[in-house]
């Protein structure tokens, strides 16, 4: 995979809006960079990740009561922990501070409950291509100076819904959507949706793991120049 940008980003979803800021700004102390208008009563509040980005995409109107996701959490890389600390927002997402190197992250790891733990070990390795953490057994995976884990676990969804509440999906920067998307597909991806262009800001398209968990892929224009 060419990756634009050598990490990931992280997308939620809530109705809660002031409550899951103060938190995001104030107790985990991610600053917060601006603000996008996504359409359909949705705006994204957008904060900088330790050079990721965490999307926090506020509904003005209920989302769906849906089952969660398989994201479960969000670990961030903090120096100076002699232990993982572990927070919920108020949403109940759960937030794990790590020290650097657990797992593997320097900046921050998702970790997912799967259904079918070779099933990912598949998808990441050769539909997404991306390389593992050796010491971890083949259930990790490296996206830039990012991780993503995952553990099998029966309790795990087997199709979330993309506009529910918490963790919903993970965005990947690369240069070429159409022919990633391509690519994903043709390894035994599923498609979420199909490449389209939002205005001049970015190309995008979603694929979908194996228990179709939303992964957003992005050709943003910021990061490759333009879309064409």
């Amino acid at each position: 995979m060419d990756l634009a940008k050598p990490r990931i980003d992280v997308g939620l979803f809530t109705t809660n809006l002031e409550p899951m800021l103060d938190f995001w700004q104030n107790e985990i102390g991610l600053p917060f960079d601006h603000p996008l208008p996504l359409g359909g009563g949705l705006q994204q509040h957008r904060h900088d990740l330790l050079g990721s980005v965490l999307k926090i995409n506020h509904a003005r109107n209920a989302l769906p009561d849906a089952s969660p996701s398989g994201y479960r959490e969000l670990l961030i890389a903090r120096e100076g922990l002699l232990g993982p600390k572990r927070l919920t927002d108020p949403d109940g997402n759960l937030v794990t501070l790590v020290p650097s190197g657990t797992h593997g992250i320097e900046r921050i790891g998702i970790r997912l409950g799967v259904r079918d733990a070779a099933a990912h070990r598949r998808f990441y390795a050769v539909a997404l291509g991306l390389p593992d953490v050796p010491e971890r057994g083949g259930d990790s995976f490296i996206c830039g100076d990012s991780v993503i884990l995952f553990d099998e676990t029966p309790d795990a969804s087997g199709d979330a819904i993309f506009e529910g509440p918490g963790f919903r999906y993970i965005t990947i920067q690369i240069r070429n959507v159409d022919e990633e998307h391509a690519a994903i597909l043709a390894h035994g991806g599923k498609e979420g949706r199909a490449p389209q262009t939002l205005g001049k800001v970015a190309r995008i398209s979603f694929v979908r793991d194996p228990d179709g968990n939303w992964i957003e892929m992005s050709q943003r224009a910021s990061l490759v120049g333009a879309l064409d």
